[in-house]
């Protein structure tokens, strides 16, 4: 053992450095590693120690007369991952005669599988993160007067300088309980790219508590078979210490008060999915922000103390549901869903019951297994990830009773390690709001032991066992939410201006007639700027997917040159006709 980190109150050494040996033609070589290093960093030392070869040739075995696998196969995955310790031993083979080239080269046996350099520059992200990736991110420092008469504009003083986006003392003068995603991603990266470094290691790291599927190990595929290297480890959950977006904001409050109107008349609950974009947010350094831009509200069976979603999943090769459609048509993209979980209080001042709260839940067992599935279902696409995703924009806002008895909103995420733990089917909700529960073990699930770290009774550290349940706090991340000070929505016709879609339950529905009132309310341009009745139109299936193009275009940029071309077209004098 090379090196220990101090052993901790409860006696466990949370990192341990190891050193791995590679045999080649050339002798015996070392990388050291931490166990949950990516097994690109001792790839890279490996590299560094044999400069006259072709990377893209190196394979590994674990014996002398062992399968010889791409060294790719590895990459992306942790020491640990590989199920590799202490002195372990991999053979190395490897072309002489090919020039040495980039560690970015090599390549799978099969198939190009890119490395971490190649994904990074391949990688298409969102326009926001393509944005902050490029900012430094420097916090800096306003100088009091006296500091001024100090230091003049000549210089200043070491407790002036700039600080890091991730700086712990200024997020905590901020009250900023989370660093935002692209602070966390420009700290893991100083770490582990030096500038004086050699090749591009990939700074995050993707939870995976699966089973591997790569195994080289002598033994048939899971689940027939298994061994250590290609079983998932113990996972120990840890409060995330970043958030992929910081900050919800909702174009008009109208929409809020709007999708709030069926409890208001019904009683019953309500879920919507929310469509927008996201930018720059200024308060929290390098922060995004998710500008909610609309809000659909998919078929679905309200009751009142919960929500049944009955509308149809798309099936392959069926054309895409309207609201994706128009979405997709105005240059949106889903940001989360929102629903309501509302009980008038009955004093007939229509305050309600704040059930959400600390010493209940603020999302319940129920809500955080929706949220996990829904967030592995929308991963984020990131350069900085071996695998190109990581982690999920993907948010849930919830509009329930504050403990002043009024109608907030509060909004959420869980973590990195809940998705993947979803995406590995291992969590499920309890009758308890407040306790996940770890499933039981199938042949076809495996289910590794799952920590969390508790404060006992005597105010020590300790790790307690999560199966079969774990409190769902570990698998929160708040976010703040708000509206903006000079309201400019994309969709400017006003949300009663066309009903919305799937209220029957309140008696509001759509239909040709109510889309004909609508767009005698003004001019073409502002009629037609609503979600709802674009979703609609898309729906009826008159409009080519050139003249919905159009006319989303219409909507949202409100030019008269577009309106002249859309008002031409044939499908919307058919339009026209089927209305009268």
């Amino acid at each position: 053992m090379v090196s220990t980190a101090d052993t901790n109150s409860c006696g466990i050494v949370p990192r341990l450095t190891q050193i791995l040996r590679f045999r080649s033609k050339k002798g015996t070589l070392r990388a050291e590693a931490q166990p949950t290093d990516l097994f690109d960093v001792a790839f890279k030392k490996l590299t560094e120690d044999l400069p006259d070869i072709d990377p893209a040739t190196i394979t590994l075995a674990t014996s002398p007369t062992g399968k010889q696998e791409p060294a790719s196969r590895l990459l992306g995955k942790t020491v640990q991952k590989l199920g590799l310790n202490h002195g372990d031993m991999l053979f190395v083979s490897y072309t002489d005669s090919a020039p040495r080239a980039a560690v970015e080269a090599v390549t799978a046996e099969t198939a190009p599988q890119m490395t971490a350099a190649h994904i990074r520059d391949a990688t298409k992200q969102l326009p926001v993160d393509d944005y902050l990736e490029k900012q430094d991110g420097k916090i800096k420092r306003q100088l009091s007067a006296l500091q001024q008469r100090k230091f003049g504009s000549r210089g200043m003083g070491e407790d002036t300088l700039p600080v890091d986006p991730w700086d712990e003392e200024y997020l905590k003068e901020q009250k900023i309980k989370h660093m935002s995603y692209h602070a966390y991603v420009k700290k893991l990266n100083s770490q582990a790219n030096k500038k004086n470094g050699g090749g591009y290691i990939a700074p995050l790291n993707v939870s995976d508590f699966g089973v591997s599927k790569s195994c080289t190990g002598a033994h048939a595929p899971w689940p027939e078979g298994i061994c250590s290297r290609c079983q998932p480890s113990a996972i120990t959950l840890q409060s995330q210490p970043f958030r992929m977006v910081d900050h919800v904001e909702f174009a008009e409050s109208g929409m809020i008060n709007s999708f709030i109107e069926p409890w208001r008349q019904s009683g019953t609950q309500r879920i919507g999915w929310m469509y927008g974009h996201y930018e720059p947010y200024e308060l929290v350094p390098l922060g995004i922000k998710a500008v909610v831009e609309a809000i659909y509200e998919p078929a679905q069976s309200g009751e009142y103390d919960g929500i049944t979603i009955t509308e149809i999943t798309q099936a392959d090769g069926q054309p895409q549901p309207p609201h994706i459609a128009t979405a997709e048509a105005c240059g949106l993209v889903p940001l989360g869903v929102i629903f309501t979980d509302l009980v008038d209080a009955g004093n007939g001042d229509g305050s309600v019951i704040c059930k959400r709260h600390a010493d209940s839940y603020f999302l319940s067992s129920l809500e955080v297994a929706f949220a996990g599935a829904m967030q592995a279902r929308f991963p984020n696409k990131s350069r900085w990830s071996p695998t190109s995703e990581f982690s999920s924009k993907f948010v849930t806002a919830v509009i329930s009773g504050n403990p002043k008895g009024e109608i907030d909103v509060s909004c959420y995420q869980v973590s990195e390690q809940c998705e993947a733990m979803a995406r590995a089917d291992l969590i499920e909700p309890s009758i308890n709001p407040s306790v996940l529960l770890v499933k039981e073990a199938t042949k076809t699930r495996y289910v590794p032991d799952v920590f969390y770290k508790k404060n006992n009774e005597y105010g020590r550290t300790v790790l307690q066992g999560a199966n079969p349940q774990l409190p769902v706090d570990y698998m929160l991340v708040t976010l703040t939410h708000g509206f903006p000070q000079d309201p400019r929505p994309l969709f400017s016709s006003g949300l009663s201006s066309f009903p919305v879609e799937n209220r029957e339950l309140i008696g509001v529905t759509q239909s040709p007639q109510a889309l004909g009132k609508a767009l005698d309310s003004g001019s073409a341009g502002g009629a037609v700027s609503n979600f709802h009745l674009l979703s609609y139109i898309q729906s009826m299936g008159v409009l080519s997917a050139e003249e919905f193009q159009l006319l989303a275009k219409v909507a949202t940029e409100k030019k008269d040159e577009d309106v002249s071309r859309l008002v031409a077209s044939e499908g919307w004098n058919n339009l026209l006709l089927i209305i009268q």
